[in-house]
């Protein structure tokens, strides 16, 4: 192996560890607070794309929060798929808030359009 492919591969080697930590760090829960809350508003905004769906959330209160779902396969099987909710619907969304207080985001484990509930993670849900 010359010395320039054995660069590279070591190259290869840190991108891959480097890109694989940041997935562990973004799909984990450690930014978000152990208590859950229940936030209440207006969709404003969906988008069902990876790396996890997310709301735009209006509140009457604490203006706009983005409230993240599970990965796209996790959000479907709990029946949250394109279409069951739009723009202007109204949403309940019980999960775990970011610990940056400044910030205003949550990792939703239901949410509620109307009467239909969506657990997407239904074994971290404290309350029914």
């Amino acid at each position: 192996m010359s010395v320039l492919s054995g660069k590279r591969a070591l190259a290869a080697a840190m991108l891959s560890v480097a890109c694989a930590t940041g997935a562990v760090a973004h799909h984990g829960w450690s930014w978000a607070e152990a208590d859950q809350i229940e936030l209440r508003g207006t969709i404003r905004q969906i988008s069902m794309g990876g790396p996890h769906p997310t709301l735009d959330v209006a509140t009457a209160d604490d203006g706009v929060w983005r409230v993240e779902l599970g990965n796209p396969r996790q959000t479907e099987r709990a029946g949250f798929v394109e279409g069951v909710a739009k723009p202007g619907d109204q949403v309940v969304a019980l999960g775990n808030r970011s610990l940056d207080r400044n910030e205003k985001r949550m990792k939703a484990v239901r949410i509620t359009i109307g009467e239909k509930r969506y657990d997407i993670y239904p074994e971290r849900i404290r309350t029914n």
